[in-house]
């Protein structure tokens, strides 16, 4: 499988088109349909993985492993952050699943007496 194909793959299982994917990774909207027959930055490679919570070298075929092991170990996301993706099964969630999300955990702090 290509590149490309890979990609398409990956984000269709996220419900995500390669148009928005680009827009989200800063990218021109028919990049992504390019490195079919052009080489990709490695930047642009490693936004695209990123924001499919996925290694590059999953990307390129080198592994059917979709996560690297080593990158994710000890990662610290703050879920208050507007700019973090927050995904439920490779979905993202809006707004207001990211309200319920963090309501929850401030009534479970509070009834475990942490806040």
């Amino acid at each position: 499988m290509t590149l490309v194909g890979r990609i398409k793959m990956v984000a269709k299982q996220q419900g995500v088109s390669l148009k928005v994917l680009a827009t989200r990774a800063g990218l021109a909207e028919n990049a992504i349909y390019r490195w079919d027959t052009n080489n990709p930055r490695s930047e642009n490679l490693q936004k695209v993985a990123d924001i499919l919570s996925v290694s590059v070298d999953y990307l390129l075929g080198n592994t059917n492993e979709k996560k690297s092991a080593s990158k994710d170990a000890g990662r610290e996301v703050n879920i208050d952050d507007n700019t973090v993706i927050l995904k439920f099964n490779g979905i993202e969630l809006d707004d207001e699943y990211r309200q319920y999300i963090i309501d929850d955990i401030k009534k479970l702090r509070k009834l475990r007496g942490q806040d």
